[in-house]
């Protein structure tokens, strides 16, 4: 009984989705103001005053360049949308405070193209749990108002749930901790992060410690929920389903490509991880779906996303020779 209680939690989930990311179709908005202004503001990070028009509604808020890696690598770097006094009641962002959201970095179309593919591989963790930010795609016209000479920039980005509206909408807690253990760790949704990771390729995350540093946790955030505690994964643009042009492997691993796959979970019993490489696997279809349906995808790209993730699902086909691969790597 203990164990279906579970799954279902895992699956169905214990709260209820923000308006914002109840409804999977792009959103499409124009951001109005000192873009340049922010964009160079790599230092102190100023909030600086935008107008965000949707669905015939004019916001004010509050934008700002925020990230670690891409903020350095890109000429486009990931921003951040304060809504806290922008009277957004009434609007689809009713009840937002402050949301990531996730840009094309550079000008060449390939990096619009690995938004779409990042915000796919958060597409795909949404469907095999709803222990999972949720996102939404927007189609933005951008309006520098620093540069009105400028023809505006029409570009694909996505919105990343909070974290504090992860944590209301699963009824838990945002817990921050120096270090964690495999025993804090709810064990059937960890067996299912690992195998997701190992799907999309993904070995830019810990959580045992960040990487280079002794903090916990490189690209997850505790939740606790009814005394268990789940790490939600985040940021995959390193991942070989996105294989950006700037991801590299993290030396320590000793990988020549984000593209190799890598097992880098704990080690769980055989049932646990079985269960979580059938969770997945059950999936493929509707995972493949995320993939041929993602909008402005040339045949080429969608043929590459799709080969790369069947490369996964025909090895899992034998699952005892996989999971020997697994326990071969586990921590």
């Amino acid at each position: 009984m203990h164990r279906f209680v579970f799954l279902l939690v895992l699956f169905l989930g214990t709260g209820h989705a923000s308006p914002l990311f109840e409804d999977d179709a792009i959103l499409d908005v124009s951001l109005t103001g000192p873009l340049s202004r922010v964009i160079n503001d790599t230092v102190e990070r100023r909030e600086q005053g935008f107008t965000l028009s949707v669905d015939g509604v004019d916001l004010d808020i509050l934008v700002r360049m925020r990230g670690n890696s891409r903020a350095l690598k890109c000429s486009f770097p990931p921003l951040r949308l304060n809504f806290s006094s922008s009277h957004a009641d009434g609007s689809i962002f009713a009840g937002q405070k402050k949301l990531k959201l996730v840009t094309h970095c550079k000008r060449p179309d390939d990096y619009e193209a690995n938004v779409l593919e990042e915000y796919a591989a958060y597409r795909i963790y949404s469907l095999l749990t709803d222990f999972s930010f949720r996102t939404r795609l927007l189609r933005i016209r951008y309006v520098d108002s620093d540069d009105p000479g400028r023809e505006p920039l029409l570009r694909f980005a996505f919105l990343i749930e909070s974290e504090n509206g992860l944590a209301t909408r699963l009824g838990g807690e945002l817990l921050a901790v120096p270090h964690l253990t495999r025993n804090m760790l709810d064990a059937q949704y960890s067996a299912l992060g690992y195998v997701f990771h190992y799907l999309i390729a993904n070995t830019d995350w810990s959580q045992v410690r960040f990487i280079d540093d002794d903090r916990c946790c490189h690209n997850g955030k505790l939740v606790r929920v009814a005394e268990r505690h789940y790490l939600v994964p985040y940021d995959f643009d390193m991942s070989g389903l996105v294989n950006a042009r700037y991801a590299k492997p993290h030396p320590e691993l000793r990988l020549r490509s984000v593209r190799i796959r890598r097992y880098r979970g704990y080690c769980t019993t055989e049932e646990v991880l079985r269960n979580a490489l059938r969770s997945v696997s059950g999936r493929r279809e509707d995972i493949m779906r995320i993939i041929e349906e993602l909008p402005a995808s040339s045949e080429k790209d969608t043929r590459s996303r799709s080969s790369f993730l069947q490369g996964f699902f025909k090895a899992a086909s034998n699952e005892d020779k996989l999971l020997r691969k697994f326990e071969n790597r586990c921590l």
